[in-house]
């Protein structure tokens, strides 16, 4: 039961320092909209994110700030790879 504590810990760790990350990147877009946007979302929802929803949420901040401003705000249609649930629940986001 030790030998699998001392396993999970270190992939726990490295999980909460990918939200840490996933946070500080929220809330420093470059552009103050979606700094708005994203900072209260991520503060909201990264902490039961699973890995996978993570890895969604990360692949949306790699987006330019001014396409993912478009397909959050404005409602755009995103590439279809992008256009999931994480872009859904960011839509439907109220602060």
């Amino acid at each position: 039961m030790r030998a699998a504590a001392r396993v999970d810990r270190p992939v726990a760790e490295a999980i909460e320092i990918r939200r840490k990350r996933l946070l500080f990147r929220s809330w420093h877009r470059g552009t103050r909209e979606l700094d708005l946007l994203l900072g209260p979302f991520a503060e909201r929802h990264l902490s039961s994110f699973s890995g996978p929803e993570l890895d969604r949420y990360e692949a949306l901040l790699a987006c330019e700030d001014a396409r993912l401003f478009d397909w959050v705000a404005r409602g755009e249609v995103p590439p279809p790879d992008l256009d999931g649930e994480m872009l859904r629940r960011l839509r439907d986001f109220r602060p």
